[in-house]
């Protein structure tokens, strides 16, 4: 195969803008260290664990307001608030840690020369990242290979999950073809041009989108083969689409269902379980210290603009089948369900002012600590749903119960990745979500998901 073009994975991207970050702040310090009679912050050999310290901040808060999310990344107008936000907590924590940090300089420029140089390093970075990185010239050239049905979703799902994914034309592989399809601005080539378009469009990859084998026809089977020997990436859409979105394509998923599913080792791992169940159990006590301070002033603002009971419980589906009460902070009208059940929904009207207030900051969600302190919930899988409402799913989605093979969490995957469902469409999202965690389930995971749930609260996602 001839060299294809330049690409960046995602993961490499995400590797690319952690260490750019690092490299640009610390070499603008430097300078600003030379050129201007500032002495702060000095790189030396003895000052290591400055630099440490400095390059940790920067990792963590950039991580809770999301730096690192690729789509706000490729995004100027999105990327500098981050890049502010980031900044100035990365300063202030600097500067509240003088046991590993330098101690706090007696003239204030110092601090405006330290504040403005790691806001101008990152600033720049990423001005470059976008002019150059996130540009044609780096996007991943991919050849679709399949049957006409699936295109339009696939088209979508990979352009919304990393926008440096193009699909850049594709090919009927089914041996029974219909009337030509066109699909806006992709352009469909005949099986005899795979050789030349792969070439002449510097493919990266091969995509192949097919409910069946069996209707690839024998030619396009042979060239692929001979593709995929010659070292050019031939992919099935599933694994790609999970790949790119972080979701488990249950739409896509047949009777072969068992390749889709090789369950997180960590499910039966009895370390990662018993560290798991550590954590659970001692966050979760925090959290209890925690709502027990600010009770007073929840219970306040319920008497003013939430009137009725303060608490409420709800019958959930756990681990298993297995029904539990859910405890919660009341965040709708008395009596908010009383001609049955129904989804909440955006802007619902039940919920009251103070409610909707504490759904945001997720305060409501403090009592249930107590339900993982008894064992009932974990602090991260999937949110538990209400009986009622697992009925009716699990005859509509497929391997909707399969949620319930791990305990159900107080925040999850799906929660820190998508808004609140309301519907069937945006169950099956979640389910996507909830999938993909079980199926990758491990320590990397948890702690991405925790920072995930930080970042929702800071900016007042909650649900």
């Amino acid at each position: 195969m001839d060299k294809t073009g330049i690409h960046f994975n995602i993961s490499e991207r995400k590797i690319l803008l952690r260490i750019c970050d690092v490299i640009f702040v610390l070499a603008l310090l430097y300078f600003v260290g030379i050129i201007f009679e500032f002495d702060y912050f000095q790189i030396t050999k003895e000052n290591w664990t400055w630099i440490l310290v400095l390059v940790v901040y920067i990792f963590i808060f950039g991580s809770i307001f999301e730096l690192y999310d690729l789509q706000n990344s490729s995004k100027f107008e999105k990327v500098w608030v981050n890049i502010l936000l980031t900044t100035s907590t990365t300063v202030l924590f600097y500067l509240l840690t003088p046991f590993l940090t330098p101690v706090l300089p007696e003239n204030r420029l110092q601090i405006l020369y330290f504040f403005v140089s790691i806001l101008s390093a990152l600033l720049i970075w990423r001005f470059a990242y976008i002019t150059f990185v996130t540009s044609p010239r780096f996007y991943k050239k991919v050849l679709l290979v399949g049957e006409t049905s699936n295109i339009p979703t696939i088209l979508k799902t990979f352009n919304d999950a990393d926008p440096n994914y193009k699909i850049v034309g594709f090919i009927n592989c089914e041996i029974n073809k219909g009337e030509k399809i066109k699909f806006k601005g992709l352009p469909e080539y005949h099986p005899k041009q795979i050789y030349q378009v792969i070439k002449d469009k510097n493919i990266s990859e091969v995509v192949v989108a097919s409910y069946n084998s069996e209707n690839i026809t024998p030619q396009i089977y042979t060239d692929l083969i001979t593709l995929l020997e010659g070292g050019l990436p031939v992919k099935e859409y599933t694994q790609v689409y999970e790949e790119l979105t972080q979701r488990v394509p249950v739409q896509f998923v047949g009777k072969d269902f068992y390749k889709y599913f090789p369950f997180s080792r960590s499910n039966q791992n009895k370390m990662y379980l018993f560290f798991h169940r550590f954590f659970d159990i001692l966050i979760s006590l925090v959290g209890v210290l925690f709502g027990a301070l600010i009770i007073p002033f929840v219970f306040l603002g319920n008497l003013l603009a939430n009137k009725g009971p303060l608490f409420y419980t709800q019958e959930r589906i756990g681990r298993n089948g297995n029904l539990f009460s859910i405890i919660k902070l009341r965040t709708m009208v008395v009596n908010a369900e009383k001609d049955g059940a129904v989804w909440a929904k955006k802007n619902d009207t039940r919920i009251t002012t103070f409610g909707k207030f504490m759904r945001n900051t997720r305060i409501d969600e403090i009592p249930q600590f107590i339900n993982v302190i008894k064992g009932e919930m974990s602090l991260i899988g999937p949110r538990p749903e209400r009986p009622h409402f697992v009925r009716e799913l699990s005859q509509i989605l497929p391997f909707y119960e399969t949620r319930h093979i791990v305990k159900p969490g107080l925040t999850g995957w799906a929660q820190v990745k998508t808004r609140y469902g309301s519907s069937v469409d945006d169950s099956l999202l979640k389910l996507q979500y909830d999938l993909y965690y079980i199926k990758h389930r491990n320590f990397v995971l948890d702690v991405n998901i925790l920072v995930k749930t930080l970042s929702t609260i800071i900016f007042f996602r909650g649900q």
